[in-house]
């Protein structure tokens, strides 16, 4: 079975260590106050064909924290170091830890985890997910208007996304869609929400605090060439209910057709292997 690997960035360059090692001291804001932002990419066929994504949203991300950045050409040497001979039948997931260190002017840590992706994960891939819906418990503007929630921004900080995720198990589902105070529609605890309707893709706008999926980007840039028409829509959990198709997309699951919402089960009118083809393109 493959194991998981790690490397972290150093003045000497990009190291690869024992996944036992440690690598991160008990002082790092990014362990102690998740300070800190993360990009999962996926490996598959022994390489990160949307790494340039990434490193974007990353930049991003960093900026948007104030927090410094070692430079794309640091990222892909922890990356690369770890997926130099990673086996090509495997898919693997690395991720990208970013954080401000010890603080005060001193450098930022860097490092990279890469496993194999999880089984629950393939097997979600594979035959969709239940979703429920609930309240994020923001109203639809308020992270635009506020800098410091850090909307668009993918942080360390995602003890609240797990709480969804375990509360949606207790109600015996795989995953959550966050809705605004309005009932706006808003996104994944890991996901971007695409819906098909009316001979369109559509997606949330990013104005409501959305992380921009880079999945979903993607996507929706092909679609566009294929003739198949995409939009950025407020949309609410009824437009959900009534649409041909409902997807959640990340970069590592892929877009995953929902089968269930909020108890009822639904379809996709046979548009999951188009998406999944337009990906693969």
């Amino acid at each position: 079975m493959t194991s998981a690997r790690v490397a972290v960035w150093t003045d000497g360059g990009a190291r690869v260590v024992d996944p036992t090692e440690p690598v991160v001291t008990a002082l790092d804001l990014g362990l102690g106050r998740g300070d800190g932002c993360f990009e999962s990419v996926l490996v598959t066929g022994g390489s990160t064909p949307q790494l340039a994504g990434h490193l974007t949203r990353l930049r991003r991300s960093a900026a948007l924290m104030e927090l410094a950045h070692p430079g794309d050409d640091a990222v892909r040497a922890v990356v690369g170091a770890l997926v130099a001979d990673w086996p090509g039948e495997v898919d693997g997931a690395c991720r990208v830890f970013l954080t401000r260190g010890l603080g005060d002017g001193t450098p930022p840590t860097l490092l990279a985890l890469l496993a194999p992706v999880p089984a629950e994960t393939l097997r979600q891939r594979a035959q969709g997910v239940a979703v429920v819906t609930l309240t994020l418990g923001l109203a639809a503007d308020v992270r635009a208007a506020s800098p410091w929630l850090l909307g668009g921004a993918k942080t360390l900080s995602y003890a609240v996304n797990m709480a969804a995720l375990r509360e949606a198990h207790r109600r015996g589902a795989d995953d959550v869609v966050f809705t605004s105070l309005e009932g706006q529609l808003l996104e994944g605890p890991t996901s971007t929400v695409v819906w098909a309707a009316g001979g369109r893709l559509h997606t949330p706008p990013p104005e409501t605090g959305i992380l921009a999926g880079t999945t979903q980007a993607r996507l929706f840039a092909a679609a566009e060439a294929d003739g198949w028409p995409t939009a950025v829509t407020p949309g609410t959990v009824a437009d959900l209910h009534a649409a041909d198709a409902v997807w959640l997309l990340s970069g590592i699951r892929g877009a995953t057709a929902v089968v269930r919402l909020d108890g009822a089960q639904r379809g996709d009118a046979g548009l999951t292997p188009r998406v999944r083809e337009l990906l693969a393109g």
